[in-house]
């Protein structure tokens, strides 16, 4: 019997052998192309070894640059006294309201994209779109709004409306709702379709069935992308004032330019603060939302 068995063992074994020594070289292929990929890209992208060694040092130096000089004695005088955090922050009350300006804007934004998101999230869920076509037609309407960067869109609306918090505004908008429909969308298809089908076979419309057998499903989690994209936004809504669209980022665009190195680490500390206190309400926002839906 064992001699019987042992051709088959053997053959089995050295296929074993020729499957693993396959499905290395395939390994060995793969890792070979994308090494070759990555090489590519960085010929292409100009991310040469000298470049980067020649850069570090100056970007150290820049950084060196915008570090505060604060003293230990006048750590905690008035804002005349050099050295001093208030020395360091003295124009904190005109950074204050452009922050403000800058929260209220991803704060418009978000809200706005986010309700546009809302209604084309149903039309681009698969599960719930009421045809075909109109699933194709929210899904690449979506990807496009989404494709184009915030900046970009800024570019274009400050020549349109003028510099200033609305062109920022909308264009942070229009981003807002290609990526939260996206998430929002992918949030239906992942829903229970039981209430869909019991609210359609009751002789709900399908509006009414999105309302009051899907909605309340994906609601904490659509409240929770919400506020993700709110940080996001907030973050931005900073970046876009590089280009006249309004907030602290048009500051912060002035003392860079005008090699004002201390009052741009003021800034950026600022920015840093603010984001984190979002993102810390946001995180306790979320927690309330998952504990009510597990309760």
């Amino acid at each position: 019997m064992s001699l019987a068995l042992s051709p088959a063992i053997a053959r089995g074994e050295a296929a074993f052998q020729a499957a693993r020594r396959a499905k290395r070289a395939r390994l060995l292929l793969g890792l070979a192309l994308f090494a070759a990929a990555l090489l590519a890209s960085a010929w292409m992208s100009e991310f040469h070894p000298a470049a980067l060694a020649a850069g570090l040092p100056r970007a150290g130096d820049y950084f060196a640059r915008l570090l505060p000089d604060l003293r230990w004695a006048t750590l905690l005088a008035g804002w005349e006294t050099e050295g001093s955090i208030a020395f360091w922050f003295y124009r904190l009350d005109k950074w204050a309201l452009l922050l403000v300006e800058t929260a209220n804007m991803a704060a418009l934004a978000t809200l706005g994209g986010g309700v546009v998101a809302l209604l084309l999230s149903f039309l681009a869920a698969r599960n719930a779109a009421p045809g075909p076509w109109s699933y194709r037609l929210a899904r690449r309407g979506l990807e496009a709004m989404r494709t184009v960067p915030e900046i970009v869109y800024a570019l274009i609306l400050v020549w349109a409306f003028g510099v200033g918090p609305l062109a920022g505004i909308i264009a942070i908008a229009l981003h807002t709702t290609g990526a939260l429909g996206k998430l929002f969308a992918e949030a239906i298809e992942n829903a229970d379709m039981g209430p869909w089908d019991g609210v359609r076979a009751a002789g709900g419309s399908w509006a009414q069935a999105c309302r009051f057998a899907m909605l309340p499903q994906v609601a904490p989690n659509m409240v929770s992308y919400l506020l993700l994209r709110f940080e996001i936004n907030v973050r931005g809504a900073s970046v876009i004032g590089f280009v006249g669209a309004g907030g602290i980022g048009q500051e912060l665009y002035l003392v860079i330019s005008q090699n004002y190195y201390e009052e741009i680490s003021a800034i950026i500390v600022l920015i840093v603060v603010v984001v984190a206190m979002i993102d810390l309400l946001s995180e306790a926002v979320r927690r309330r939302l998952a504990g009510d839906a597990r309760a």
